[in-house]
């Protein structure tokens, strides 16, 4: 249920501008839309929607079934067809190649560490064409280090409330967010309370890069405001475009 209800409520709440602003970013990169796209940590599937209905053949791929069987039920909803796969992105092993490899919305900050950071990029160096691209975004040093300490964020309807407070991490560069749900049970006729961590990670810029050129990318740039300006001490958010 507790993960049921975060798909959900991701879904509902989620700014759907920074969607269009993600798909304009692919655009501007993958002008030609004949290749394959794997969209990693697809989530529930609006950006894989936005990006078929663009004319891109791609296919989504997430840790969460709650978050796929949303993503589905979004393709249906639309019209368009996204096949959706539940696996690791540590590995990549069962798929094949691709054109374009996206992953926004910092899912790599939820790695743990480096090295498994790298081993990520490592699995979609070796599911890349020679010519493909590697387009994702991670939260820079600021937002975790200046921006999220002390943030919060709180949501209530009939049957659902929602506490979100962030704090900064025991490692450096690194958040913690304390979501904690009340979901209405009607049999009781109160609230159920249920509470999860979710840790984040980040690493200055010359980390990244040097992760990508050990998973054998050799042509990097890195960007801000989904690539519209170049990245400053202020910047929340780094875009990288990446190739072999």
């Amino acid at each position: 249920m507790i993960y049921q209800t975060f798909a959900e409520l991701y879904d509902e709440l989620f700014d759907p501008a920074m969607y269009q602003q993600w798909l304009d970013f692919v655009r501007r990169q993958l002008p030609d839309q004949t290749g394959e796209v794997l969209e990693l940590a697809c989530g529930t599937g609006r950006l894989a929607v936005l990006l078929a209905q663009a004319g891109y053949h791609v296919t989504g791929f997430d840790l969460s079934d709650n978050m796929l069987a949303l993503a589905q039920q979004h393709a249906e909803a639309a019209d368009v067809t996204i096949p959706l796969i539940e696996g690791n992105m540590l590995d990549l092993s069962e798929l094949g190649t691709f054109s374009a490899v996206t992953c926004f919305a910092d899912s790599f900050c939820y790695l743990p560490d480096i090295t498994q950071v790298q081993q990520a990029f490592t699995e979609v160096a070796q599911h890349l064409t020679a010519d493909g691209k590697f387009l994702f975004d991670v939260i820079t040093p600021h937002q975790t280090d200046d921006v999220y300490p002390g943030y919060m964020y709180n949501y209530r309807d009939d049957e659902r409330a929602f506490m979100w407070t962030s704090y900064a991490g025991e490692t450096p560069h690194s958040a913690e967010h304390d979501l904690t749900f009340f979901i209405w049970n009607d049999d009781k006729q109160a609230f159920d309370e249920v509470s999860e961590l979710h840790q984040e990670q980040t690493y200055d810029l010359a980390t990244y890069q040097q992760a990508l050129a050990a998973a054998g990318f050799s042509h990097v740039t890195v960007t801000a405001d989904f690539g519209q300006h170049e990245p400053d001490d202020q910047t929340t958010r780094w875009f990288f475009v990446c190739q072999k």
